[in-house]
């Protein structure tokens, strides 16, 4: 039985935790054409649904996320404080994953996609018609997972066949893909791969990704997490407040997977090789980092900035998790109704994997 109205969280506006509200009177959503209506068993906590929160994309923010990540900034530009660098409408349900059941389609979708058990991709292109270079977050340009349901285009939802728990699976969809697609987009192969944040949500799926392909992996993460990282496969592992240089030498790393930024940002191009990667998809540290053009045209570089992902970026997770390739680290899970407490401990980044709320269930 599908309920009129669900439990959800709304955001009411860009600032602090104090924004989410938790409501019990919510209307269902219905699918329209096109799309499947989730029974959500599990979703995420992400960067991206706390930098959307905060405003934290808008480019009158220049500090780091954790700053303004449990009151928000008083700085913000509503006018580009998004993703798609478009103003969000309010109120908004957030979530990037979605891990749950299908329970209902709209027109132009078979039925007998009722029951499957699937994750839901995070960058959604249905709704730009696949145009590239744009696409629409799922909890950030149309609800998403904070919530008992939810719609999404039934071609970018995603049956899965294995065991992993709930929770296992709402770790997968915007940490794994952001991941992957920054693998994907600097070609890494049986190379030298630097990755910062590595204790992280996204962070240790590019560990384990980049080990997937062959790669030597050197992460940067705090001490106390050292031993939990090179669990999930890193080969070396430096305290992020390391002098790189001079532990790795000059043109010692063929790709640089980051996630952090920030006033340590140079070295980054100082240890890369000539004609080494540079691939990025946050700025954990702070957004505003200084360049000297020369190393990047006298070295040859390729700097990779990530957020429109491929096709094939998705659907090979996919593949990965029924072949038994990955299996994400779950750092704690929380009640719906704990988001402020859940994203509290996320900002004190005291954790390793991915911390994942878990909505009431629906009577059925």
């Amino acid at each position: 039985m599908i309920p009129e109205t669900m439990t959800a969280v709304l955001l009411t506006g860009h600032g602090g935790i104090d924004k989410l509200d938790y409501r019990t009177d919510v209307p269902t959503p219905e699918p329209g054409p096109g799309e499947v209506l989730i029974r959500v068993s599990a979703a995420g906590v992400n960067n991206t649904d706390i930098n959307t929160r905060i405003g934290w994309y808008s480019k009158a923010v220049t500090t780091d996320t954790e700053t303004g990540g449990a009151e928000g900034f008083d700085t913000v530009d509503d006018a580009d404080a998004s993703w798609s660098g478009t103003p969000l409408t309010f109120p908004r349900i957030q979530g990037a994953d979605v891990c749950g059941q299908v329970v209902a389609v709209g027109d132009g979708v078979h039925a007998s996609r009722i029951g499957e058990r699937v994750i839901v991709r995070n960058m959604l292109r249905s709704y730009v018609d696949y145009r590239p270079y744009e696409c629409w977050t799922i909890g950030s340009e149309c609800d998403g997972g904070f919530a008992q349901f939810c719609v999404a285009p039934a071609r970018e939802t995603h049956a899965v066949d294995c065991d992993w728990s709930d929770a296992e699976l709402a770790a997968i969809p915007c940490a794994y893909s952001t991941a992957e697609n920054m693998l994907h987009r600097a070609g890494l192969g049986t190379e030298k791969v630097l990755i910062t944040g590595a204790s992280g949500g996204v962070g240790s799926a590019a560990v384990q990704l980049a080990k997937r392909r062959g790669a030597h992996v050197i992460a940067l993460c705090s001490p106390s997490k050292a031993e939990a990282v090179r669990a999930l496969g890193a080969d070396q592992v430096l305290d992020r407040g390391a002098d790189i240089v001079a532990a790795l030498g000059e043109g010692s790393i063929d790709v640089v997977v980051d996630l952090v930024a920030g006033d340590g940002w140079p070295a980054l191009l100082d240890v890369l090789r000539r004609g080494g990667r540079y691939a990025t998809a946050g700025a954990i540290a702070g957004p505003i980092c200084q360049i000297d053009i020369r190393t990047l045209y006298l070295k040859d570089l390729t700097l990779y900035g990530c957020t429109f992902q491929e096709d094939i970026v998705f659907e090979n997770l996919v593949k990965y998790i029924e072949a038994g390739e990955i299996r994400p680290v779950i750092a704690g899970t929380y009640p719906l109704a704990e988001i402020g407490k859940a994203q509290e401990d996320f900002l004190a980044k005291t954790h390793t994997g991915q911390i994942v709320l878990l909505p009431p269930e629906v009577p059925r």
